[in-house]
């Protein structure tokens, strides 16, 4: 069996029924209150996947409603080491077009109201987060969709907004000069919560739409994207099988594995009780080193 654990952030239409081997479903509580539903675990090719419905079964979630915060926390209560997060976008340039997939490598975040951290009441912490995403990762979901017969860019940057609702022409038009390539709802504050819980991330993003930037044409259309969307499945389930394949067997280390070593702030002795506890699987290997915190 690999030492790689993949955690897998999308839709429930990633593992369909046969899928993955030995898969079951489990229900796991968080501190951080309820994540979008259960998570399914099984393997791949040797290599333990574990996935959670970012919107819950029927996509009965919107993206300012998912609990980003108690969906990273179980994934790293199940083991995870990585997290591959897969999720529809809008293009922003011409070039990537509908039914393409993005290797996404940077994000800009402009969503409001949102938990950002696990941390700030009792412990503190400040992750470097320069790069959002794991190069590491990331190349090598880049190269199992291209294997998987998918046209994917490498790189790009996601704006993620707040929504529910598409952006205005305006808006587009803003992401555009900013040097925008997709727009989400959905990265943010999930790449952020990922690197406190020392996961390294990458975001795989399926082109489904032109946002609403290219005049004279109309608005998103819901049904347009829901049609790429499906038309994307099975690609994208074919990306985890040969990400599954090409997996070394053999985990290196990653700096994002240790990165709170140099991000927490508040002096060990400081750490309160009520903190420690939330944090035992986000921060495990510290709150296990040092027990004895305070009330």
């Amino acid at each position: 069996m690999s030492d790689w654990h993949i955690g897998v952030i999308g839709g429930s239409g990633l593992y369909e029924p046969g899928a993955l081997e030995d898969a079951q479903e489990i229900p796991i509580e968080s501190p951080f209150g309820e994540p979008s539903g259960p998570v399914t675990t099984g393997t791949i090719s040797g290599v333990k996947f574990t996935f959670i419905a970012r919107h819950g079964a029927g996509h009965m979630l919107s993206p300012g409603h998912v609990n980003y915060r108690a969906n990273i926390d179980v994934l790293k209560r199940a083991g995870v080491t990585d997290v591959v997060a897969i999720s529809a976008i809008g293009s922003l340039k011409e070039e990537l077009e509908p039914g393409h997939f993005v290797a996404v490598d940077q994000l800009i975040d402009r969503t409001a109201g949102r938990e950002r951290s696990f941390f700030g009441e009792g412990i503190v912490a400040h992750v470097p987060l320069a790069d959002p995403v794991c190069a590491r990762l990331s190349g090598l979901a880049e190269t199992a969709a291209r294997k998987a017969g998918a046209t994917i860019h490498k790189g790009g940057t996601y704006v993620a907004i707040e929504g529910p609702q598409f952006s205005t022409r305006a808006e587009s038009h803003l992401y555009r000069q900013w040097g925008a390539d997709v727009i989400g709802m959905t990265a943010m504050p999930e790449a952020r919560l990922a690197r406190e819980a020392e996961l390294p991330y990458a975001l795989v993003g399926m082109v489904t739409d032109y946002d609403c930037w290219r005049d004279p044409e109309g608005d998103v259309d819901v049904t347009d994207i829901l049609k790429v969307m499906g038309a994307n499945a099975d690609k994208a389930r074919a990306m985890l099988a040969q990400l599954a394949a090409a997996l070394p067997k053999k985990r290196k280390a990653s700096p994002i594995d240790t990165i709170l070593d140099t991000s927490i702030i508040t002096p060990r002795d400081k750490w309160s009780t009520a903190a420690t506890l939330r944090l035992d699987a986000v921060a495990r290997r510290l709150v296990n080193l040092f027990p004895d915190a305070k009330e």
